[in-house]
């Protein structure tokens, strides 16, 4: 299926590697110029430079003014944003040690950043009476988790934004929608300090069995691929979806089981 994505610009946050690094993939095999906004850069976000498609921009997205200079690093006009970056840290000392700073660090990186960096490139997407956001929010939206309760808690925030959002600006031109994941194959979850190591150190299941649990519910009893989330995000960011809008879409193998 031809996307109609050639010679368009699209950012992505977070986009070293997992889910970012996989949109940003996504993108350049449909012909789309990218700019890559994280803290570095990666080997493999650097051979994907080299094709001529990339540019890396390194910034600290939970600094206020990083989304500003993200978005101000080129003079190209930005069709695409995509909020992906992020972070959950499992809190398996339960609420009562979460500290306020981890709650406004949270918040920050989850919500905030991606608050940040659409107030910086609207103005550009309403000139052009174009544009398309999406939005890597998570299950945990509504789904809540007590073990990443800050984390739940901020990206409800976020999908409660972009469906406001599409709102105001959907006469405009410009579409918000929401992606969903559930687990996900990447370090933040199967990683060293990821969610199921840290999971484990505090109840002494193994890894294994923390990463089992975490799919129990799921109808397919698996993660999901960064690849498959970047797909679906390319789509919700092509023509194709020209009548999308203010939708949050899951790709989680049938763990939520409500309609």
């Amino acid at each position: 299926m031809d996307l109609g994505l050639t010679g368009r610009t699209a950012v992505v946050t977070g986009a070293s590697k997992g889910i970012g690094l996989a949109i940003v993939r996504a993108f350049v095999a449909e012909g789309v110029q990218v700019i890559a906004g994280a803290r570095s850069s990666s080997a493999a976000l650097d051979e994907l430079v080299a094709g001529g498609s990339v540019q890396v921009v390194a910034v600290d997205l939970s600094e206020p003014d990083a989304p500003e200079r993200l978005i101000s690093s080129t003079d190209r006009p930005i069709d695409i944003l995509v909020n992906n970056v992020g972070l959950a840290t499992a809190r398996t000392g339960g609420f009562l040690s979460v500290t306020d700073e981890q709650w406004v660090a949270s918040l920050n990186l989850n919500l905030l950043a991606a608050v940040r960096a659409t107030r910086a490139v609207l103005p550009g997407m309403i000139a052009a009476g174009s544009g398309v956001i999406v939005n890597v929010a998570s299950v945990n939206a509504y789904l809540p988790d007590p073990a990443v309760i800050d984390y739940s808690a901020a990206k409800a925030a976020l999908a409660n934004f972009a469906k406001s959002l599409s709102k105001e600006v959907g006469p405009a031109g410009i579409r918000v929608n929401g992606v969903n994941p559930g687990p996900v194959e990447t370090a933040l979850w199967l990683g060293d300090g990821g969610i199921a190591s840290s999971v484990s150190g505090a109840t002494g299941l193994s890894r294994e069995q923390v990463q089992k649990g975490a799919v129990a519910d799921a109808a397919t009893r698996r993660f999901t691929t960064p690849e498959e989330v970047a797909d679906l995000v390319v789509f919700l960011a092509s023509d194709r979806a020209a009548n999308i809008t203010g939708a949050g879409y899951a790709i989680d193998g049938g763990l939520v089981q409500t309609l």
